[in-house]
């Protein structure tokens, strides 16, 4: 996955238009990753299996969740270790 530097400040409905695509592109090159696609259907597969409802909609979400929570970690990180 390509790796840029992003203020994980999630934007206000507010915010430049600019800054809301940044995230949008951000978001999207995410998803479209072999690792994020690998993960979804990994939940999927668990969720399934344990009769969760809204299976897809649900291992999207916690998927995109985990890939966001790592990337605030990994800043959170570099900015102790300055």
């Amino acid at each position: 996955m390509r790796k840029e530097v992003l203020n994980l400040n999630i934007p206000r409905f507010d915010s430049p238009e600019e800054e809301i695509k940044k995230w949008l592109n951000y978001i999207a090159v995410i998803c479209l990753s072999e690792e994020f696609q690998s993960l979804k259907k990994e939940l999927e597969s668990i969720y399934l299996r344990s009769n969760m409802e809204d299976v897809q909609l649900t291992a999207f979400q916690d998927a995109l969740y985990a890939f966001l929570s790592q990337e605030v970690d990994e800043q959170v990180y570099l900015s102790n270790a300055n």
